[in-house]
């Protein structure tokens, strides 16, 4: 399933990107009917050795086929994620794909900060933040750069144009998981 997923992803990125692609999507659906379930996912671009972000962008809950899902947010996060210029076809040889597929989120009930720590699990939590009109998400691979509890939680904050003290106002918390698939 690795590869289906990533290569689906990179041919959608070579489409919108005027590429031809030779990916048989018929065919990939009849062997994997799977993917035409709703399921929502994360696609993540990478540079290449680096591996600095380049784009990012996903859906958290799943309100459309798992492969629409992941074509349409393939083509944003290569072309219109805000914080990167369009990715250019000579740049995608040095991209590396990695898609993620969401479990249905789940509200976290907690009393304060402390009672909230106990119930995140570190590098297995994906963290879905919203207080009023505001809102960010970090999959659970941001652990991996912001390994620290109150630095992952006061930089989500921030995501979400909120002060990095936000959880003081005990924001609504989701957490969700992820089955990440990346090319090789």
């Amino acid at each position: 399933m690795n590869d289906i997923l990533t290569s689906l992803a990179r041919n959608a990125i070579m489409a919108a990107l005027g590429h031809s692609v030779n990916f048989d999507l018929e065919e990939i659906l009849k062997k994997y009917p799977e993917l035409s379930k709703n399921g929502a996912s994360f696609v993540t671009l990478n540079t290449t050795p680096s591996m600095q972000l380049r784009g990012c962008i996903g859906s958290i809950q799943a309100y459309r086929p798992l492969y629409e899902d992941i074509i349409l947010n393939a083509k944003s996060a290569a072309l219109h994620d805000p914080r990167f210029m369009p990715l250019t076809l000579d740049e995608l040889n040095n991209i590396k794909i990695e898609v993620s597929i969401l479990t249905e989120p789940k509200e976290v009930t907690y009393k304060d900060i402390e009672d909230l720590k106990s119930k995140i699990t570190p590098f297995k939590d994906g963290v879905v933040m919203r207080y009023g009109s505001h809102g960010a998400t970090y999959l659970p691979q941001v652990w991996e750069q912001l390994p620290d509890f109150d630095i992952f939680f006061s930089s989500l904050c921030l995501k979400a144009n909120l002060d990095q003290n936000c959880l003081a106002r005990h924001p609504e918390i989701l957490t969700y998981q992820v089955k990440k698939y990346e090319e090789e």
